[in-house]
């Protein structure tokens, strides 16, 4: 893969990291550099991404946490391998039951959209199977992070100061007072640059690594959660944590250009990504600056989110298997329908997201792409008294209309946004890449692999370039520095654009890309957070 390095069309503050030994490419600089600890101390890149996971639930607590979910796309001997850590929704809920209580819709906040945390499943699941060092090891620069505190950075002071604004006007329950507890010690939110520490998320932490997960799912943690849960009336039971582990999976893939472009499959989104580069790759694309290419481009996203959004649940649930979704004839026939003008398809609204992403890489060629996740910032706005654990709201996603294909049901897993993405050319890696944010993920793992493959932009350039996101019928969201003549005649095509001030809507990515030949990484990291890459 040649990338042009000199000419920059794209140019941040910013510039591709080369290294040969390791990398760790993620949004938060003290997490990276716990990873890259691990491998300076004889772990491999799965020992990385691990403690670069458990890190960021301490150094970016507005974006997951030990009570959320995790995706990894795992490469090691030549193989590619899925692991799916998302939990079900507790075995005693049910459709009938929220409506018992009043509600016509899920909720966000609160005990009921709560489901099974997947996290430290997944790290357990990963040092087991995988790791070379012992996990509590893996996990020790995240319990002194909580234990002894680190600064706040600007992005994640920001985003921290908009949800205890939000949070202080409408948590006046009982039950979400540990939030504030935990997260606005001393009744106010930390500011940029002052010092942050949980006491409580470092035992917590200290345990799962002493224990391989077991406390988190059969011991005391498991204890507090419940005791939680029933205090409120709640669903989620110590009967649910025990009967949760972690699932290895076979990813998914299309072919894109002699590329193979690899997700985890349903009930994750990735499958989105797939189904728009599957109708994309039937074009052909001259320069990434020009009405025509945007306009494929959405369009093709489009097309693909209606399907997603038509058929993407628990895989028990799905009424259209993948292989059909993703064949030549479907994508043939999708793209059939791309004109010279906007299409509307069945319009739906995106909720914003809560996800933080990581890729590692290590000299023996393992490459991990994680991601995880509480869903919406801080989650349900629970947490577990004196343990840290913020709780995610993953069961938003499900329909209280019982003929939906996303409809509740007790034990199963809901439609879910976060998503790991892998390249791989000719049977060999090049490497994880991962564009966090909500319904942006697909959309941002689009644009990266096009980005790369068909505009040949270097991993850094790939991620700088301006983003477009679809947002409903035909309103696209583009951020300010996008070509302003484009946007012009992309609305003289039927596209409702708006430009948004806000970068953080269009998501934050990370990438690392191998040489195959000299084995030299390439990392790059997302200028529109504190993302940092940890290299040597």
């Amino acid at each position: 893969m040649k990338f042009d390095f000199q000419n920059h069309p794209y140019a941040s503050q910013r510039t591709t990291v080369m290294a040969n030994n390791g990398m760790v490419a993620t949004s938060q600089p003290l997490a990276a550099q716990a990873g890259l600890d691990m491998l300076k101390k004889g772990g491999n890149a799965i020992d990385a991404a691990i403690a670069t996971a458990a890190a960021l639930t301490v150094v970016e607590p507005t974006s997951n946490g030990i009570g959320g979910d995790a995706f990894a796309l795992v490469w090691t001997k030549g193989e590619l391998h899925g692991l799916n850590a998302s939990g079900p929704a507790p075995k005693s809920i049910s459709i009938e039951a929220l409506k018992e209580r009043g509600h016509e819709k899920m909720p966000v906040h609160g005990w009921m959209p709560v489901t099974v945390p997947g996290a430290p499943s997944a790290w357990a699941e990963l040092s087991k199977r995988f790791g070379k060092l012992p996990l509590k090891e893996v996990l020790q620069p995240a319990i002194d992070y909580a234990e002894k505190g680190y600064p706040l950075t600007p992005i994640l002071g920001k985003y921290w100061k908009f949800a205890y604004n939000k949070f202080k006007q409408i948590f006046t329950d009982d039950e979400f007072q540990h939030w504030f507890e935990t997260f606005a010690p001393d009744g106010k939110c930390p500011e940029v640059g002052e010092v942050w520490r949980s006491e409580g998320h470092a035992a917590t932490l200290r345990s799962i690594g002493e224990t391989a997960g077991e406390s988190f799912y059969r011991g005391e943690i498991a204890d507090k959660i419940d005791a939680f849960s029933k205090k409120y009336n709640a669903f989620l039971s110590k009967e649910d944590l025990a009967d949760f582990k972690a699932e290895w999976v076979d990813p998914i893939k299309v072919s894109y250009r002699g590329y193979d472009v690899w997700e985890i499959p349903p009930n994750g989104q990735g499958l989105v990504a797939l189904l728009g580069l599957n109708i994309a790759k039937g074009f052909e694309f001259g320069d990434k600056d020009t009405v025509d290419t945007y306009h494929k481009q959405i369009e093709a996203m489009k097309l693909a989110f209606t399907d997603g959004k038509a058929f993407i649940t628990d895989p028990a649930d799905m009424r259209v298997t993948v292989e059909e979704l993703l064949s030549e004839q479907y994508g043939e026939s999708r793209r059939s329908e791309i004109g010279n003008d906007a299409l509307t398809p069945e319009p739906y609204q995106p909720p914003s997201g809560g996800t933080v992403y990581l890729a590692a890489a290590d000299s023996e060629g393992n490459m991990v792409s994680f991601i995880q996740s509480n869903y919406m910032g801080f989650g349900s706005g629970l947490v577990v008294p004196g343990t840290g654990i913020a709780l995610q709201n993953r069961g938003h996603d499900f329909s209280l209309d019982p003929e939906h294909h996303n409809a509740l049901k007790p034990g199963k897993k809901t439609y879910h946004t976060i998503i790991p993405g892998f390249l791989t050319k000719d049977g060999e890696a090049v490497g994880p890449f991962g564009v966090m944010g909500g319904y942006m993920q697909p959309q941002g793992h689009m644009q990266v692999v096009m980005n790369t493959v068909d505009f040949h932009l270097n991993p850094q350039a790939a991620l700088d370039a301006p983003r477009w996101q679809w947002i409903e019928g035909k309103k696209v969201q583009v951020e300010p520095n996008f070509p302003n003549h484009i946007a012009q005649a992309l609305a003289r095509k039927g596209h409702q654009i708006e430009v948004t001030v806000d970068t953080g809507g269009f998501g934050r990515g990370q990438i690392i890309w191998r040489d195959p030949k000299t084995g030299v990484l390439m990392g790059g990291t997302e200028p529109r957070t504190d993302g940092s890459i940890a290299a040597w």
